[in-house]
This record gives C-alpha cells, structure tokens and sequence, in this order.
C-alpha cells in the first residue's frame, strides 16, 4: 500500500564510466528547487555535479514531473494535449490528464495538465515542472506562479510578452509562424500542434507513437492527419535545429504488461446502460453530463438495433430536466429500463418527480455529474457537492440509494446495476458521479460482462401467479423486507395504480395516521434493508494503524499519493471506500477497528461526515472527524494530506 519511490534517471554511462548528464547553466544552479516528485509528493533534490566551464552537471529526471499547457478555448488545443497523452501512454509512461476548460464557447482560457509518474499518481501534481505558454490573457500568472528551475516553452510570436526570469529554462519557439508557413488559414490550429512537437524533441518522445496518436485522433481524416504530423516535424525540427537542451526532463519507454485503452467516466456509464438493458433515455443538456447521453446515441448503431437495423432504446430530447424526470417515471411504471443523465441545477428542478418516485415507488435511474455549485457555480470545475441532495431529495422525509463510482470500471458497472436495483428496490436510484471522472480520459483494461441475469424485482407477469396471491396489494409487504409486488399496464392485471398521495396497503387513498405512519416506515425499512445488497466499500488495511481514512468517489483517484505523504508525516493509515449510500455495514465496523476516522471529500461541508453523524451509534460520532474542501479543482494530494495532518494533530492529542 505504501510504495517505496526512487528517482528515475538515466542509467547510461559514457565512455568515461559516468552517468549520462545534461549541463546546467550558472545562472540557474543557484535559484534550482526539486525536479523529481518523490514518494508523498516530496521533491527530491536534482543532483548537482563538479563545475565545468561555467556550468554544473545535473541528473536528468524521467518520467515523473507535470507539464502544464495554457491555451484558449476553442483554439483547436484540446487535439493538441490529447495527442501528448495518447503517445506518451502509448510508449508505457505512466501518465494521467486533466482539462481545466471554461464554461464558454470560445476565448477563454483553458489549462491542461500532464502528470508522470512512476508510482501512477494521478492527481495534478504540486507545481508544473514544465510550463508551455500559448495564451497571452494568463501569460503573466502562469509565468510567475512557476518555481524557480521550471520549465517554459513558450510562443515567441506573441505580441507584448516575453519571459524575462533568469532562473528558469526558457525555449522561445515562434510557433505562429512555423504554423502560418504550414498552413495560413489554419494557423490557429496548427499553432497548437507546434508545440506538441517541440516538446517531443525536448522530452524524447516516439515520433512512431505520435504519429500513431495523431492517427487515433483524427480517425481516418487523411489530410488533417498529414497536417498534423507536418506541424510536429516542424516543431521538433525547430528546436533541434535553433535551441540547446538545458533542462532535466525526458521520457523513456516503459514496458507495457497490460493492454490498456483511454475512455471517459461518462462514455464508460454509457455503456454500462447500454449492457444494463435501458429501454428509454430521456434528458437535457448540461455540463459535465451531456456526454452520458451523446455516448448512449453514439452506441446505438452498433449495440441496440435489431436485426431490420431498428433502434431498440428510445431517446428523446425533453423540452427541460423537469420534463425528462416525468419520462423516466413513465418509463418505469410501464416497466421499462428508464434514465437520464444531468448535474446538480438539473437534479434541483427534478425534485418534484423524485419525490413522486420515492413515494409511489416507482423504479427510475438518476445519473447526476457533479460539478461546483451553488446555482450556475462553476459549470465546468468539479466537486462532491450534491451527496447530501441526492441522498436526502425532494421535500418531506426521504432516503434514496446513490451509486458511487469511483474508477472508470466502476462507471461501467454501476451503469448497469442501477438498473437492477431500481426495479428490486422499486426506488429511485441515483448514480453520483463528478466532472473530473466523467469528462476526463483513464486507462482501463476492460469492462467485465455482467455474469448474472438481470434483477427485473417483484413483478408479477403472468396471471395464474398474480391468481395465487390470497391478497394482493400494489403496496402490500408480503414477504416483510418492504418491497410490495407490483403489476404493469396492460397485463390485465390490477391494480397498475400508482399514487402520490397519501395510501394504503391496497393502494387506496388514504389520510389514516395508521397508514401515513406504517407507509413512510415501510420505505424506510426497505431502503435500510439494501445496505448489505448494495456495493460494499473498498478496504485497504495493512499493518495496525490507529487511524482510518473514509472518502467516496474520485478521491480514489488522489488517495494513494495521500496515503503516501501522510506516512511522510507520521501518519499509517488505512482506506475505507465508501461506494453506496446507504452505507454498507462493514463501514460501520471500519470506524470501529480505529481510534479516529477522517472522512475525506470534495465540498465545504463535509455532507457525507453529516450523514454519517446521523446515521452512526452513539458510540462511534466521537470517533468521526471531517476534512472537506474544495476549489473546483481536481483534488491535489498535499492539500489535503496536510488538512488531515492538522486534524489528526487536533483529535489525538
């Protein structure tokens, strides 16, 4: 669990028996800070050798350090960065990408994020190792929040700007006019790719592996392929010929033992759905989850057409989320496989719906993308911010089950279990899910095959069983775990009412304190009931540790490097995973096993800590503490090892 880290460098040796080295001018040896990213995420201290002419040697850093690309939106980058993940994956170097993008169309800036690493960290690293500066309007910022001995690879052609630091590694690269001599009309595209290959040669990475990412990018599109390619040869070309390695970095080869792909959280729930057997998909657009929907389309043709080429999985654009929800309601009540997919403004206005749903039980499938509230907050920033509202939704006394995903096979695999569970349950499930895992491409080795047939609950089908009941009752609690049998529309089977109102067993209007009371327990017992039924957390324990750390969702992305710098602390530590509400019961025993827990996530008020709080015996409240905190940023390791460090500072005193 925790891994033990050395500083890649190169093992190669000169003719004199040295290690391979690149020269450090004077000017900057002095002003140098850590390269390598270590174990925890503490910088390990480049090497600096004898002196020679007026520089210093320096050991080369491989395949651990972050690279950070500033462009504008709609300027064609976003091609750009995803031909540097691909090859880079492509030539086995542990690497992950973020996209910072705004809310706009076009013209506002856009950052991407590359981190190695050898460990396989994935969260955004502490500082950008190399920075590359396309975009003039955050220029200044960029330029001066880098860490002395960075790197800046930077368009020289850009009117008003230069960088004028003395202790960093600046490679001026006029990449406008390498891209207008390409191509003049699309320049601002090409502008792009310029730097992709600067930073190949810098780096060293595979032109074999670039040209194959450029291929898998632009899919056939023989002259956009030729166009990028030349644009690359003219950015490596660029700098092989005009500058002079200085800097540390480089990638090497790793061995590749997995066959691995790169795939979207929300095009990995998609077809999860697909293979979960929906039946009807009803939505509205909105960021970050329109993809769910567009991946659904998109598979269509070739996973849910029968044998006449006919469309099997309705879709239908509704004039708002409010209009959606009523569609997936429909949907189930006729005993179809129905969903949408929205975020947190669009789960607000589905409120009145999913109260229905609870209420009247009727199976439907929520897919909620977070992303920063409140309000319209930042459409295009993630967080954790909507547990307590999907767990708790619509007005009067409600519980619901929330999936909670937190790798990209998960997304696929709770993609078709919520299916199954909202018809065993006859309850609104949601699937929570967040911007950062939706939006952003991870390596997966594959999706599973569900192994077991599909979970379509208590349905009564066929007349002679539904003959065989002594007493039958839309919400009758026959078997005593709270879910009644139901019948569908046109079965000729009564009753196939459902209701909103205040009812009986049988399903008639009813205002009796009795039957208000004994209804709104059963709902609770049968959502209680699917604790131990639902996914069960995700442990990590080793040797004895005092402490427990509880987090859900994409924190699984960040956890590792966590865990790692909390031993750098003092702190051994163990993981607790939570992947459904209502919680499993090994959580409660999980807080039990430690002297304190942290419950870890990505909000201000720490929700899932109150729902814990609430949940909990007596006993164990003490025992829970909260660290919650947000920027709408993807979670960054140290933060939040260092908010942990200070808690466990204040509770095991």
């Amino acid at each position: 669990m925790n891994k033990s880290f050395k500083t890649a460098t190169d093992e190669g040796t000169s003719s004199s028996g040295r290690k391979k080295s690149i020269l450090l001018s004077e000017n900057l040896s002095h002003a140098l800070h850590p390269h390598g990213a270590s174990r925890g995420g503490h910088e390990q201290a480049v090497t600096i050798g004898q002196r020679r002419g007026g520089r210093v040697l320096m050991e080369k850093v491989i395949n651990d350090f972050t690279i950070n690309i500033a462009t504008a939106n709609g300027t064609g980058s976003q091609s750009a960065n995803l031909i540097l993940l691909e090859s880079l994956f492509d030539m086995g170097v542990p690497v992950s990408g973020k996209n910072l993008f705004p809310s706009n169309i076009s013209g506002l800036p856009t950052w991407y994020i590359l981190r190695l690493s050898e460990n396989g960290y994935q969260a955004p690293g502490d500082r950008a190792h190399i920075q590359i500066m396309v975009n003039p309007d955050t220029w200044d910022d960029d330029l001066e929040s880098l860490e002395p001995g960075s790197v800046v690879i930077w368009n020289s052609n850009t009117k008003n700007k230069t960088v004028d630091r003395e202790d960093v590694f600046s490679y001026p690269i006029p990449m406008t006019k390498l891209a207008r001599g390409i191509n003049s009309k699309l320049a601002k595209l090409v502008t792009n790719i310029i730097y992709v290959g600067a930073l190949a040669e810098i780096l060293g990475i595979d032109q074999d592996c670039l040209n194959l990412a450029v291929n898998k990018q632009f899919k056939g599109k023989e002259s956009a392929i030729n166009l990028n390619i030349q644009a690359i040869l003219s950015g490596r070309e660029y700098f092989r010929e005009n500058l002079e390695k200085i800097d540390p970095y480089s990638v090497a080869k790793r061995d590749i033992t997995q066959s691995k792909f790169f795939i979207e959280g929300n095009e990995a729930v998609a077809l999860g759905c697909i293979y979960g057997g929906c039946q009807m998909l009803a939505w509205y657009p909105i960021t970050p989850s329109s993809s769910i929907a567009e991946g659904i389309i998109a598979y269509i043709p070739k996973l849910r057409t029968d044998e006449n080429g006919k469309a099997n999985l309705a879709v239908i654009q509704a004039e708002d989320e409010l209009a959606a929800a009523g569609m997936v309601l429909g949907a189930g009540w006729a005993g179809g496989r129905g969903m949408t997919a929205t975020s947190g403004p669009g789960i607000s206005l589905m409120q009145e719906f999913i109260g229905l749903a609870y209420f009247a039980e009727i199976p439907s499938v929520f897919w909620d993308v977070n992303r920063v509230g409140p309000s319209t907050g930042l459409p295009t920033r993630t967080q954790q911010s909507d547990i307590a509202m999907l767990y708790e939704g619509s007005h009067g006394d409600t519980q619901h089950i929330v999936l909670i995903p937190g790798t990209i096979e998960e997304c696929f695999e709770f993609g078709w279990y919520a299916f199954d569970c909202t018809e065993r349950f006859q309850t609104p499930v949601f699937g929570l899910s967040d911007l950062d895992l939706g939006m952003n491409k991870w390596a997966c080795a594959g999706f599973e095959y569900p192994s077991i047939d599909m979970d379509r609950g208590k349905v009564v089908r066929e007349r002679e069983v539904f003959e065989a009941f002594e007493t039958f009752g839309r919400y009758l609690d026959i078997d005593g775990d709270g879910i009644p049998y139901r019948t569908l529309p046109g079965s000729g089977m009564d009753p196939i009412l459902y209701r909103g109102t205040g009812h009986n067993p049988m399903g008639v209007y009813s205002e009796k304190p009795d039957d208000y009371h004994d209804l709104m327990n059963r709902l609770k017992k049968k959502i209680d009931n699917s604790r131990d039924k639902l996914p069960a957390p995700i442990l990590r324990e080793g040797e004895d540790a005092e402490i427990g750390i509880l987090y859900l969702g994409s924190m699984e992305n960040s956890i590792q490097e966590i865990d790692d710098i909390l031993l750098d602390f003092g702190h051994n530590v163990h993981q607790c995973r939570i992947r459904a509400l209502p919680y499993h019961p090994e959580v409660e025993s999980f807080i039990r096993r430690h002297k304190a827990t942290i419950v870890l996530e990505i909000n201000r008020d720490g929700q899932l800590h109150g729902i814990l709080r609430k949940e909990l015996p007596d006993d164990l409240v003490t025992k829970v503490h909260s660290v919650a905190y947000s920027d709408g940023l993807p979670p960054r390791a140290r933060i939040y090892a260092t908010l942990i460090d200070k808690k466990l500072k204040e509770v095991m005193q």
